[in-house]
Parts: structure tokens; C-alpha cells; sequence
């Protein structure tokens, strides 16, 4: 192996010697004319960039022996696992699009195992989206979740922060501007709907009139970001849902035509709407923060709001349901008011509990005429 310093005395210098990089031809004197104390500084040189790349090789020959394709694995590969997790719908859509902008392109042939935090920071520096952030962070854990990585390449306090934009909800006034201007009875009846229910535009567009329960008054739909076995959806029918739900059709879906429009064009046309009003910050997501706001201005519980939502996480619903003006009442009404909701200790025992149990959320209209 070429050593990468050679060694030579300089004769207008008095015979000293000076060193020289074989690859960047960079000099340096080595400050002394003995030519033994030289050997020895130039061979220190040599060591200090030799022992690194001998160490390199240990270790890959180390970790090729647990797992052969640790020291070949790219973040390409990362990124192909990832994806092809249990994703499915506008997630994997999602994630799939995001992994194939051009912003990964730096890291997209890089080992792994070789990732250096500069590789990391050169591509955070040169994109300001909040989603490439999120989605390099979630595939670095994948990669040392999986055993893929065995160290961090950045320390959680060495990632960048994150300057997300303010998200706000669509307040009582901008929906009334918003349904009044309307002439489409579908789209207005359907802004509608996503102010009485709160849900995705998905689901919503997606609805059917057999998801009306009539004998409960509940309007019952299993969200799309889930599972098929998991939990649907249970809202109670309040009156001003009623009212709605009389002008839609009563078979088939709700939103016959809606259903058939990808939800980028439904946003657009959203977005082309509050573009003529002179409203913006918004969005139909913006549905979904005014109605946990409204839960929480109402006093709605948290666990109902967020059974509403479909929010797994206390942090995410009250995220969304933050910004919400809340009245709290005063310690004299709570001292005065008599404890009705306690319920007395008994020796009889209780009964035992149901195995299964459907969560009924009441609507925000119930919760503001019991308040």
C-alpha cells in the first residue's frame, strides 16, 4: 500500500525536511535536519491516516460476518423496505412520493454503514420542507430500528428544528361565506358535512347512506387510514346533521360525484373557493382542527373528541385542537354545584363489564345545550 506522506530535505533550507501529501500534494515542514527524528514524525504522519482505514476494514469485516449485507446496503434499499411496509392507500402514496424527489438523490447510493451527520446536514440544508425532515427522520430510526445502522448518525438534539407552518382551523363565519357562495349543492353539502362531522375528506366523500344507523341515530363509517378490522366510527346524529343528511341521497353514496374525484382536485377546488372569498390559511384538513376546537370550546371530554378524530395520540388531538377559546367557569360555580356525576361505594358488587363496547360520540351541538 502506497504510503500517503513522503518524505524530502529541502537544501535552501538548510537540508530540512519537509513532508508531502502523494494524493493533494499538499507540504509541511517537519521542523528538524536530523534525518532519524524525521523517519520518525513522517512515519506518525503515515499511521495517524492508516490506522482509521485499517480500522474501517476490521469493522466491515466484523459486520459482514453478521450480516453480509450490512456493508453494501444502501439507503436506496432503506427506503424500498420502508415503503413496502403494512402501508396502503394515500399513506404509501404519500411516502412514496416524498422518497422520490431529488432532494434524497445525495444519500440515495450511500452505504449505510458509511453515512457520515454531513451527508445528513448537506441535504437538510439545502431543502426547506418540513415533510423531507420528517420523512429522512423517520427512515434513519427504520434503519436503526432495524438493526441496519448500528449508531445514530445524528443525536436527536444534533437534528435541525423543524419551523412548521401555523395551521388554523375555518372559523363559524368563513364556513357560512364559504357555503352562501357555493352554487354547487354536492360541494356545499359536503363543506357542510365535514363541519358537523370533523372527518377526513375521504371518508366524508366516501360515505354512503347505509352508514346512517336510523334506528340509533348514529352515523356509522370505518375510516380509511386504518385497518379493515379496525374500530368504525360512531357519531351520534344531532339535529343539524339530521337536517343535512334529509337533503342527501337516500341509497348509494352521499357524495355521488365527489366520490369520483381524486381529494388533490377536491383541495383545489376548496382552495380556488376561499381564493375568491379573500380566505386564507386554510384547507378542508382545516375542518378537522375546528371541529376538535369546538369540541373543546363545547367541554366535550377528550376521549370523546379524540374517539371522534381517530386520534391514537392525547399530543396529536390536542395539537389540533389547540388555539380553542375556552371560558373557564368560575371556583365558586364548581364549590356551589352539587357532586351528581359521584356514584357512592357499595358492598354489592358491580356488574361485570360488557366484552365489547362501542364508543357513541355525541355532536358538539348536544354538548353546547347541556353546557
Amino acid at each position: 500500500m502506497l504510503s500517503p506522506f513522503r518524505m524530502y530535505a529541502r537544501a535552501d533550507r538548510g537540508g530540512t525536511f519537509y513532508w508531502e501529501n502523494t494524493q493533494t500534494r499538499e507540504q509541511g515542514s517537519l521542523r528538524t535536519k536530523d534525518r532519524k527524528k524525521a523517519k520518525e514524525l513522517l512515519h506518525a504522519r503515515n499511521q495517524a491516516v492508516a490506522q482509521p482505514l485499517m480500522n474501517r476494514e476490521l469493522g466491515r469485516a466484523y459486520l459482514s460476518a453478521s450480516d453480509p449485507k450490512l456493508v453494501t446496503r444502501t439507503w436506496q434499499d432503506a427506503i424500498n423496505a420502508y415503503c413496502a411496509r403494512e402501508m396502503r392507500g394515500s399513506s404509501l402514496q404519500r411516502c412514496q412520493r416524498a422518497y422520490a424527489s431529488k432532494h434524497f438523490d445525495s444519500i440515495r447510493k450511500i452505504v449505510i454503514t458509511e453515512t457520515r451527520p454531513e451527508d445528513f446536514l448537506a441535504l437538510l440544508s439545502n431543502v426547506n420542507k418540513v415533510s423531507i425532515h420528517c420523512f429522512l427522520r423517520y427512515l434513519h430510526n427504520f434503519a436503526v430500528g432495524l438493526g441496519w445502522l448500528p449508531w445514530a448518525v445524528l443525536a436527536p438534539k444534533a437534528w435541525p428544528k423543524i419551523a412548521c407552518k401555523k395551521r388554523r382551523a375555518v372559523t363559524e363565519e368563513e364556513h357560512r361565506q364559504i357555503i352562501e357562495t357555493e352554487s354547487n349543492q354536492e360541494r356545499r353539502l359536503f363543506y357542510d358535512m365535514l363541519w358537523h362531522t370533523g372527518g377526513s375528506q375521504t371518508d366524508v366523500a366516501e360515505l354512503t347512506a347505509e352508514c346512517i344507523d336510523h334506528q340509533n341515530q348514529n352515523l356509522v363509517f370505518q375510516r380509511k387510514k386504518l385497518k379493515t378490522d379496525a374500530a368504525p366510527c360512531v357519531l351520534r346524529i344531532g339535529p343539524a346533521m339530521a337536517q343535512l343528511l334529509a337533503q342527501l341521497p337516500q341509497t348509494g353514496p352521499l357524495f355521488p360525484k365527489l366520490r369520483e374525484i381524486p381529494s388533490n382536485l377536491r383541495a383545489s377546488e376548496f382552495h380556488r373557493r376561499c381564493h375568491i372569498l379573500k380566505i386564507h390559511g386554510i384547507s378542508l384538513h382545516s375542518y378537522r382542527h375546528a371541529w376538535a376546537q369546538r369540541a373543546k370550546k363545547a367541554g366535550m371530554p377528550e376521549r370523546y373528541a379524540q374517539e371522534a378524530l381517530g386520534h391514537a395520540s392525547k399530543a396529536v388531538h390536542r395539537a389540533y385542537a389547540n388555539g380553542a377559546a375556552v371560558a373557564v367557569p368560575s371556583i365558586e360555580q364548581y364549590e356551589s354545584a352539587k357532586p351528581t356525576n359521584v356514584i357512592p361505594f357499595s358492598s354489592t358488587p358491580a356488574p361485570a363489564a360488557p366484552a365489547e363496547k362501542t364508543t357513541v360520540t355525541p355532536t358538539t351541538e348536544q354538548w353546547q345545550q347541556l353546557q
